[in-house]
């Protein structure tokens, strides 16, 4: 009688099924440590034999190669960090150098300011005499009938006719023109709030509303109006008009003039 293999799910593995079946349970048999137990055997020596084989193979350079790159990874990052922190330190530095320049130039305008306006306070507070070089001929308050008052409301200075006469101080000029019994006369609102008055000129050279400085000549002296000669009659006072007189001598000691 004939007998046939049943065809379909009862056939048996191929060989090559058999060999990859194998293969896999080694496989597996290593990931759980059992083939490292055998291999310790005698019986299993070939098979440690191939384990350590395995180890030189391209696995444990791959390995080797992640550390390195790993490292180098590492290194990179330590390198950018510092890089970072240097670049941090610099502009806090740059920050600093720029503040501490920015404070400096702000000190130089401020003593600037403070030069100007010492300098300022300065002219302001310089006087001298009307006439360079000149002297009180005739003092204040004098009597006599040369004076409609009675008494001189101001000082005379020496000063012979086309001599220079300056401002003692600086103000501006409130009157410039002919004052009767002073003659050409000017009178200057002083920066104080005080005037002065400049009688007897040949020659006006400033106008009214006009600033002066000390020493910044305004006109000539002369012998126009009430005189019997040429000189410069001097007043100061509290306000522009006649009347208001104090003593010129002690007004222009006060200011620092020497006479």
């Amino acid at each position: 009688m004939a007998f046939t293999r049943a065809t379909g799910k009862h056939r048996a593995r191929s060989q090559m099924s058999r060999t990859s079946a194998r293969a896999a349970g080694a496989a597996t048999l290593t990931a759980t440590g059992v083939i490292g137990t055998l291999a310790a055997s005698p019986a299993f020596a070939g098979g440690a034999a191939d384990a350590q084989a395995a180890s030189h193979t391209g696995l444990t350079g791959a390995v080797a190669l992640g550390d390195d790159l790993a490292g180098t990874v590492d290194d990179q990052a330590d390198a950018q960090a510092r890089a970072a922190a240097q670049e941090r330190a610099r502009a806090v530095a740059k920050a600093e150098a720029e503040r501490r320049a920015e404070a400096r130039a702000k000190e130089a305008r401020a003593e600037e300011i403070r030069a100007a306006r010492e300098a300022e306070r300065k002219r302001l507070n310089t006087f001298q005499l009307p006439v360079a070089g000149s002297y009180v001929t005739t003092g204040y308050q004098s009597g006599g009938s040369l004076w409609s008052s009675g008494s001189h409301s101001g000082v005379d200075f020496r000063a012979a006719s086309g001599t220079p006469v300056v401002s003692v101080g600086t103000g501006t000029v409130v009157e410039a023109g002919w004052g009767g019994s002073y003659g050409n006369n000017i009178v200057i609102r002083m920066h104080d709030g005080t005037y002065t008055q400049y009688g007897h000129l040949s020659s006006i050279g400033v106008s009214v509303g006009q600033s002066v400085t000390p020493g910044q000549q305004i006109g000539l002296s002369g012998a126009t109006g009430n005189v019997t000669g040429p000189h410069l009659h001097f007043e100061a006072r509290t306000s522009p008009d006649y009347g208001s007189d104090m003593d010129p001598v002690g007004y222009l000691r006060a200011h620092g003039v020497n006479l």
